[in-house]
């Protein structure tokens, strides 16, 4: 896991969500939030995304298997 900063294109590539999907998740709490890079720049910590999509795959499969 890396502690690498990825860019909202980035995020979008790697998840599979829209831009307005990952801005709803982040303001109800289900995604993880940015962080600031500076005045007008954002990312996400690579490393919390993986743990968020492995949270995703997890309750996916345990709904699935019950």
């Amino acid at each position: 896991m890396s502690n690498t900063i990825l860019r909202l294109p980035q995020v979008i590539s790697k998840t599979g969500l829209s831009r307005s999907s990952i801005y709803l998740r982040i303001s109800t709490g289900s995604f993880p939030a940015p962080v600031s890079l500076g005045s007008r720049a954002v990312g996400w910590v690579e490393r919390e995304l993986d743990d968020w999509i492995s949270c995703q795959i997890k309750g996916k499969r345990s709904l699935i298997t019950h």
